[in-house]
């Protein structure tokens, strides 16, 4: 089968790989009918050393189940069904607080740590099929798959930002960042009742679908001057909750500035740092409170997926390019020069 390969920064290549086969009584064989490239995918695109060899990539993707193993029960061969970019039980105790991305059952949890499978592939084999998995009430031709892919990861990923930041009605809200999480964010934003919305992004059409989405103000400029545009739209105080969907120190430090005292930043962006600021002279003079972490998605499918089948909202807006698996390479290109916002992966 034909899978996609990061064999260094810049490397992208699309090879013949032995077919993903059941290896475990839980597992289930699916054939993968999209996927996409993420914005976390861009970290190793620019930074990966080549000598660790080539890694399977792709941690989000919708696909019909071919075979299971003899111990799954949840789903069966036909069912079209949609991945957390997290592999769990979904019945420890961990997981049962919703942190399926910490789950105990499962060391590799996220699929860029289990060898030999990825998402932008032809098909993959899916550990703990029972609790991964989610079956879908949309046949694979649905105009609705580009959604309820947002389900795999950066849809729920904007909404774990939002929850964990504590979003609630009436608070005000600034969102760093203006990729899908950060766009989706915002949706999320929106939809648990914020008064105010922040966005801070640079690139016009992405900001104007925040607009649609529900910010209320776009912030175009970075460091202290958008520091100081956020604290005058916001009379001085800056915002209640700060979603940091970007994972640069940059980003933090605009985070630390736009951050309402006694609020809370939330950082969903995979963090490209190790010593942000938290003591006195930061976060522990002002009662501000950090949160995130990598999004339990397999907590929000069901909750977010209703409003996706009833068209009440379509986080799949954020797809602006299709490409098939040859054309991989090209869409990671694209993607890090900012020619596409997100890239949708189909047969």
């Amino acid at each position: 089968m034909r899978a996609t390969l990061m064999h260094g920064p810049g490397d992208v290549r699309v090879e013949n790989v032995p077919d993903s086969r059941i290896k475990n009584s839980t597992d289930a064989l699916v054939r993968i009918t999209a996927s996409c490239i993420c914005g976390s995918d861009l970290h190793p695109y620019h930074s990966m050393d080549p000598a660790g060899g080539p890694a399977r990539m792709g941690h989000e993707f919708i696909g019909v189940v071919e075979e299971v193993g003899a111990d799954v029960v949840t789903v069966k061969k036909g069912d079209l069904v949609v991945s957390p970019f997290a592999v769990s039980d979904n019945v420890c105790g961990i997981c049962r607080e919703n942190l399926q991305t910490s789950c105990v059952h499962h060391e590799a949890n996220f699929w860029d740590g289990i060898a030999d499978e990825g998402g932008q592939a032809e098909a993959i084999r899916v550990p703990l099929a029972d609790g991964t998995l989610v079956k879908l009430p949309v046949a694979e031709d649905s105009a609705l798959i580009p959604s309820l892919l947002t389900l795999s990861d950066v849809f729920g990923t904007g909404y774990h930002a939002a929850v964990a930041g504590g979003v609630a009605p009436g608070t005000s809200v600034t969102v760093i960042g203006d990729g899908a999480v950060g766009l989706l964010g915002v949706l999320s934003a929106k939809r648990l009742g914020a008064e105010q919305i922040i966005l801070m992004g640079r690139h016009q059409v992405r900001t104007d679908l925040g607009r649609e989405y529900g910010a209320t103000d776009v912030v175009s400029a970075r460091g202290e001057e958008g520091i100081a545009q956020v604290r005058d739209l916001t009379g001085g105080m800056g915002t209640h909750v700060v979603l940091e969907a970007v994972g640069y120190m940059s980003a933090y430090e605009q985070a630390l500035g736009v951050v309402r005292r006694g609020g809370t930043i939330s950082r969903v962006g995979v963090p490209q740092y190790e010593d942000a600021p938290i003591g006195m002279g930061s976060l522990f003079r002002h009662n501000i409170r950090l949160a995130g972490g990598p999004a339990p998605v397999r907590a929000y499918i069901e909750v977010l997926m209703p409003d996706i089948l009833d068209g009440t909202i379509q986080p799949g807006k954020v797809f602006d390019a299709t490409t098939d698996l040859d054309g991989i390479p090209a869409g990671y290109q694209d993607m890090d020069e900012r020619k596409s916002l997100k890239v949708l992966i189909t047969p």
